[in-house]
Formats: C-alpha cells, sequence, structure tokens
C-alpha cells in the first residue's frame, strides 16, 4: 500500500502530534477500506481560520474539530487524490480536555473520522451513522486508543 499524507499547519498550536502519528491515523482508516493506493493532504489550523472555513464551506459561523473535502476527480483519470482534512487544533485540544480523552486518541479519532469522509462515509440518518460510528470505533481501538463513542464497544 502506498499512502501519500501530507501535513501543513498554520496554527500555533504547541500540542499538534507528531508527523508520523498523524500518517499512521490516516492510513489506518485508508487501510480498513483496503485502498492500495491513496493520497490525503491535512491542514492545521486555529479557530479564527477553522471558523472562516466553515463559514465559507457549511454556511456555520463557527470553527469545528474537522472539515473534510473529497477530491472531485473522475476515477478513470488514475489519480489517488481522496481529498484534504482541515483540523483545528484548539477545537481538538478543547474536546480531547471536556471529554475526558487523551490528546492523542481525540487526534486519532477526528483524523479516522475524516479520512471516512473522504471515503464516502457519513452520519446524515441513524442507519449511515451507525456504521460509520462502528468503523471509527473499529479502527481507532485498532489503533489502541478507547472506543470513542460511549455507547459503541468493540465487537
Amino acid at each position: 500500500m502506498t499512502y501519500q499524507i501530507d501535513v501543513e499547519s498554520n496554527s500555533q498550536s504547541l500540542q499538534i502530534p507528531p508527523l508520523a502519528e498523524l500518517e499512521r491515523w490516516v492510513a489506518a482508516a485508508l487501510h480498513s477500506q483496503e485502498l492500495k493506493l491513496a493520497e490525503v493532504s491535512i491542514y492545521i489550523v486555529d479557530e479564527e481560520e477553522g471558523q472562516e472555513l466553515n463559514q465559507q464551506y457549511r454556511g456555520k459561523d463557527y470553527p469545528t474539530n474537522v472539515l473534510s473535502f473529497p477530491a472531485d476527480i473522475a476515477e478513470e483519470v488514475g489519480i489517488p487524490l481522496l481529498g484534504d482534512l482541515v483540523i483545528c487544533a484548539p477545537i481538538v485540544e478543547h474536546e480531547a480536555k471536556e471529554q475526558g480523552k487523551t490528546l492523542h486518541a481525540h487526534w486519532a479519532h477526528m483524523l479516522v473520522h475524516g479520512t471516512l469522509h473522504l471515503l464516502g462515509f457519513d452520519h446524515i440518518g441513524d442507519e449511515e451513522a451507525e456504521t460509520m460510528e462502528t468503523t471509527e470505533t473499529q479502527i481507532v481501538t485498532g489503533l489502541g486508543y478507547p472506543a470513542p463513542y460511549q455507547d459503541i464497544t468493540e465487537e
């Protein structure tokens, strides 16, 4: 499997996990779907830029933890670009603390969650949400972290 994972940071956070961990978490989500070749870009931002992007692309005037932008490239073109993830570091840090999770566990969950969105998973309907959350839980626990959702346990 060949995965190209590019990371750029425009965040002042001093708590961003090491590059190797960010790559490992995204690769775990890609591998779970048996992808052989994929490219994902990760852009790490602070709250102001996160809020601007969430407003611009989702019409929501607040920063959010992760935004996923799937690439719109026809498969026959042969470019393995899945898309871009935007992670708002301060929001992830705040949520980890608020939810009583380790910072790395929550970062892992957010990168797995965002990557699954790039792969076509969603959580709009109950059935879709259950499928996505179950898949996330399997990946995150497979990485050695606790289940990200309290009502889902590893089977």
